[in-house]
């Protein structure tokens, strides 16, 4: 990776970072940008192959998370976020940075769970389907999982972070 693609995709996911953080939201003007200049940089540099290789990582980028976006699990940023990762660094590193940020992702969002619901209201969550525990309800769960959110982009920026520490997918 060049400097300026690190310099570029350091500054989209510190600022991702900090606005999911403080409003839940990863903004349009700094994700489309970031796949635009992924785009430019690699066609320009590689011609046909470069703009292949930001087009993949970009599409591989959106495949990942479309799902859970789809099912309501996550919200458009956080794909589009994952989607100028893509375009800005390529196939392998995206898929690095996704595997490394679900793992950050669950060890989160059962600290949130916990720090929310409790020890015993996560557990019954978790375990609702095992008949001999009481009170919960699959209604009571889906409730509790619509108020109980997570900023994902954070751990889409930190899985990113130990991608390119640990050289994955450079």
């Amino acid at each position: 990776m060049s400097l300026f693609i690190i310099v570029i995709l350091a500054a989209v996911l510190g600022i991702s970072f900090f606005t999911d953080i403080a409003s839940r939201r990863i903004l349009n003007i700094v994700t489309f940008p970031a796949m635009l200049l992924g785009f430019l940089y690699y066609t320009l540099a590689g011609g046909l192959e470069g703009f292949l290789f930001s087009g993949a990582g970009f599409l591989t980028g959106l495949a990942v998370l479309f799902i859970p976006f789809a099912l309501g699990g996550m919200g458009a940023g956080d794909v589009k976020l994952m989607a100028a990762v893509g375009a800005l660094a390529g196939t392998g590193f995206v898929l690095a940075t996704f595997v490394l940020g679900a793992i950050i992702g669950g060890f989160l969002a059962l600290f949130i769970l916990l720090k929310k619901q409790g020890l015993l209201s996560s557990m019954k969550a978790v375990f609702y389907f095992i008949p001999f525990i009481k009170g919960g309800s699959l209604q009571g769960i889906r409730q509790t999982a619509k108020t109980t959110t997570m900023p994902y982009g954070v751990s889409i920026v930190l899985g990113a972070v130990m991608a390119y520490a640990g050289g994955f997918g450079l």
